[in-house]
């Protein structure tokens, strides 16, 4: 059971702990705070990395986000309103749904915004981000419906568990690439090997290594705190190395290899504090892309980043209930509906914002494997965000190596749970096996899921049970399957 800390004021500390059910889910409101900064500082690189994704990409007018010449002047912009939205969603998702989630631009769907939609001709990011308000507005409408929900609902416990699985092997793996101690060689002779050429080389994967060894004994003895500890610990160490070494940043050619992989760990020069600008928010153009490509082409793409919208968010928090603790018997977490409700907002919100999709974000799962079990880490993690927009050169001081370490460890924990699949079972092992190695194998929690949904309903189909799988099954799998093919589907109609 959680402790109430007797120097605290009874009265407020009590109202906290029965609004977000701390003791009842056996945590304390230290923990809560100290998961939350644990999930900010494995999550914090968005800030410097959405602007880097977003930046530099000329829309189909030659225009940049925020304005500019993709000289880089308009990234501070683009920060700014990454960390305010994502601030302020993952303080909603702490108020209304309770759960231990926080939020932000979604890697991988801020690249496809980039490159695969304001790039089109005549484009502008205007419209771009309309889409994206677009998509998030509909996920909405299938969450109040109830639509979403019972998706979600739908699919058998095994394969949640699957899912959970193999989104613990995909943010292992996240960490191990981020920190680069797993790497395309440059000879690509393999698809990736470990460190530089075969070898651990370079002061940064030192920093990863202690920070990893570190994070790793602490949990084995069950030390409070455990994840922070080897961020922080890492992080000084970066920063001493820095002062001395002067490695700097990786150059995006690569040939500074053993240079840091993305925030320099260094002091900053003119202060922990800056002046954000908000500049950016409001920018978008809410019907504006049919104009520019046409109404088919709009719904291919709504439909696109809506479908790796709607099933990243179920299997996320499938592997965030499942680590807390938080899950019922057919797998489901609590106030479902509420989550996805905001998950739903910050998608709409993100594009409003002009950066991007929101969405939850596994990193989480780092805070609650520092002991987070309620939203009041969502809302620490929330202000944290916040306090970005103003503290960016401080949040800049961590780099990758140094909060990547409590990913992997967050990784074997949610690996954890794979006895719970019924191996001897094909009919569900087969769809299992291909959700979880898919995740990591093609960064994708979206094409894991979909693997397995597909493989589950053939398998089912090629035994003669056809009729024991659920009709929202039936229609998620034919949903995948578009998907799949979605590239063929856009050359033969031209797009």
């Amino acid at each position: 059971m959680a402790q109430t800390s007797t120097s605290a004021p009874a009265k407020p500390v009590g109202r906290i702990d029965s609004f977000f059910k701390i003791t009842e889910r056996g945590s304390s409101v230290a923990t809560e705070i100290r998961g939350g900064l644990v999930t900010f500082f494995t999550m914090a690189y968005i800030i410097v990395l959405n602007p880097l994704i977003l930046g530099f990409v000329a829309d189909g007018t030659g225009g940049f986000l925020g304005g500019g010449a993709g000289d880089g002047s308009n990234l501070s912009k683009i920060a700014a309103a990454t960390a305010l939205v994502a601030g302020v969603m993952s303080i909603l998702m702490g108020v209304v749904a309770n759960f231990p989630i926080a939020l932000a631009a979604g890697l991988g769907l801020n690249a496809v915004v980039a490159y695969s939609i304001a790039a089109l001709p005549d484009m502008t990011w205007a419209d771009a981000m309309g889409i994206v308000v677009l998509e998030g507005l509909i996920i909405l409408v299938l969450v109040l419906t109830g639509f979403r929900t019972a998706v979600f609902k739908a699919v058998p416990m095994a394969l949640k568990t699957a899912i959970s699985v193999g989104i613990g092997l995909f943010i292992a793996f996240i960490g191990l690439v981020d920190s680069g101690f797993v790497r395309i060689p440059a000879s690509q002779a393999t698809p990736v090997e470990l460190g530089i050429n075969g070898s651990l080389a370079g002061w940064p994967l030192l920093v990863f290594v202690v920070g990893l060894v570190l994070a790793i004994v602490l949990m084995a003895r069950k030390v409070k705190g455990a994840l922070l500890i080897s961020i922080v610990t890492a992080t000084v160490l970066a920063v001493i190395i820095e002062a001395v070494a002067k490695l700097g940043a990786q150059p995006l050619d690569g040939s500074n290899p053993k240079a840091w992989e993305l925030n320099v760990p260094a002091i900053p020069e003119g202060g922990v504090v800056a002046t954000p600008d908000f500049g950016l928010l409001g920018q978008f153009s809410l019907f504006g892309s049919i104009g520019k490509i046409g109404l088919v082409a709009v719904v291919l793409l709504v439909f696109s980043i809506m479908l790796a919208d709607f099933f990243d968010t179920m299997g996320t928090m499938v592997a965030i209930g499942g680590e807390a603790g938080l899950l019922d018997e057919q797998g489901n977490p609590p106030r479902t509906k509420q989550i996805l409700i905001v998950d739903s907002l910050a998608a709409s919100a993100g594009g409003a914002g002009g950066v991007s999709s929101n969405t939850s974000y596994i990193e989480s799962a780092a805070g609650v494997g520092d002991g987070a079990r309620t939203g009041l880490a969502s809302v620490v993690t929330g202000i944290a965000f916040l306090l970005a927009t103003f503290l960016s050169p401080l949040v800049d001081m961590v780099p990758f190596e140094a909060a990547t370490p409590a990913l992997v460890v967050v990784g074997f924990l949610m690996v954890m749970q794979v006895s719970g699949i019924d191996w001897k079972n094909y009919e569900i092992a087969i769809p299992a096996f291909l959700t979880m190695i898919l995740m990591p194998f093609t960064y994708s929690i979206t094409t894991g899921m979909g693997a397995g949904f597909i493989a589950f309903v053939v398998l089912k189909i090629a035994a003669g049970k056809a009729k024991q799988v659920h009709p929202l099954m039936w229609g998620t799998a034919a949903l995948f399957v578009v998907y799949f093919v979605l590239g063929p589907i856009k050359t033969a109609l031209g797009i």
